[in-house]
Order: C-alpha cells, then structure tokens, then sequence
C-alpha cells in the first residue's frame, strides 16, 4: 500500500544505497517498467529493469556520496522530492573528477510502493568543480 512515509523512506534508502556504494538496493526500489529521465529535457531516457540495473551499476561506480540539502518532501499523491548534492569521486573519469552537481528528483510510485517515473532535474548552472 502506498503512503507518504513508505515514499519518505524509499527516497532516503535511494540516498543510503549511493551512500554504501550498495547498487541492488537502489536498483530494488523501481518497478521492472520503470522509466528514469536524468537530466530532465538532456534527452537521456533509461526505461526497463535490465537499462535501470546498468544505469545504477555505473553510477554507484562514480559517485563518491549524495548530500541531502533539505528534508525529503511527499505529496498528498503518488510522488514525493528531495533536492541533493552528488560528489563524484576523485578517481571518476578524469572530466569528471571532483564533479559536484545540485539536483532535485522527483519519483513517482505505484500502488505497490516501487517507482516507476524518476526525474532528475539540473541545468548547466547546476554542475560546477
């Protein structure tokens, strides 16, 4: 059954799974047929277990922690937000190296809690070193 808190605490285990380095556990917290669009309007659409399953796999490869910059926020529907910090690691792709990118994503659920729509929001300005 779906509910604020059950979306609450999916958002911070999506954050705890970057933060342990752990992939499966973000990777089980999405539908078989979800869809992620990151960034929202960069024409990079991930849809499917197996896409979202290599999607995950590399990012957790890159990114050294994600900082949460404000309490996780619901909604009185089927999403819920949090604005965030990503630090990828120092040993990244060398033009990624010491990459800090500001982002807000937005996860919509089913009525079985797990997401199906993820959006990633962050512009040019968004990303400094």
């Amino acid at each position: 059954m779906l509910s604020e808190a059950g979306m609450k605490r999916a958002l911070q285990q999506y954050l705890d799974g970057f933060n342990q380095g752990d992939a499966e556990t973000i990777i089980s917290l999405f539908a078989d047929d979800a869809r992620i669009e990151d960034p929202v309007g960069g024409g990079k659409i991930v849809a499917g277990n197996a896409a979202i399953t290599a999607f995950y796999t590399r990012a957790v490869e890159v990114v050294e922690r994600l900082d949460l910059d404000t309490p996780i926020r619901g909604s009185r529907g089927r999403s819920a937000a949090m604005a965030f910090t990503i630090r990828l690691k120092s040993d990244a792709e060398a033009s990624q190296q010491g990459t800090v990118i500001r982002v807000i994503d937005v996860m919509t659920f089913n009525e079985s809690g797990k997401i199906v729509d993820m959006k990633a929001f962050h512009g040019f300005s968004d990303v400094s070193r």
